[in-house]
């Protein structure tokens, strides 16, 4: 059973998803905010698994929330909201949020996206993984896949990572210890100058490394 936190000024927004998730199949609403402080405090309180937060909210913004509740709390953070703006996107993920999604989003994509990050993967909007991969990898800029800079081994953990396979996962699949999973990924975040799995995904799509090679 994942458990969800809502903070959205907009009380109909609010009802409209926690209807939605009351009414699926494995998920309950912990419970639901107005603003940014009053989301962390009960978020402090609740320690939901996964917290749905806007960014614009009367009385303390969603992301300044999303630091204090990442920093102190081992609830994932996924952003939602209609505002779909570089630097919202950017503060978002350098604080850590998981997700980052657009409120023009299916009832299905979030439900989706709660139950990827919930599960350790990012979830991430098309229009903002497009972005990221034209600023992360720009065509000018040196290939950070270049031969000799990642072993076979770490090319494949990386094309596992960009499929969105767990540390588990990729554990079974490589027939590694979790811990060794975990080695390769502190590596690859300092080989590769990235800080979470988001990075090192959007890098591994716009390289093409998503398919083995044949």
């Amino acid at each position: 059973m994942i458990s969800v936190f809502l903070a959205d000024d907009d009380p109909v927004f609010r009802r409209v998803y926690r209807r939605l998730f009351e009414r699926t199949d494995g998920f309950r609403v912990a419970g639901e905010a107005a603003d940014g402080p009053e989301a962390v405090r009960l978020v402090l309180a609740l320690r939901p698994a996964v917290a749905l937060l806007d960014v614009q909210m009367p009385g303390g913004d969603g992301l300044t929330a999303a630091e204090t509740i990442l920093a102190t709390t081992p609830t994932r953070v996924v952003v939602l909201t209609t505002f779909d703006l570089d630097e919202y996107v950017h503060r978002a993920l350098s604080s850590g949020a998981s997700g980052f999604l657009l409120k023009n989003a299916a009832p299905a994509e979030v439900l989706q996206a709660v139950r990827a990050v919930h599960a350790g993967h990012a979830a991430l909007a098309p229009e903002v993984t497009a972005r990221l991969i034209r600023q992360f990898a720009p065509p000018a800029a040196p290939h950070p896949f270049a031969a000799g800079v990642l072993s076979a081994r770490e090319l494949q953990v990386v094309r596992l990572v960009a499929r969105g396979m767990s540390n588990q996962q990729i554990a079974d699949e490589l027939r590694l210890s979790l811990e060794t999973v975990r080695t390769y990924l502190r590596r690859l975040f300092a080989k590769l100058g990235v800080n979470d799995r988001t990075h090192l995904a959007v890098l591994a799509h716009s390289a093409g490394l998503l398919h083995e090679p044949r």
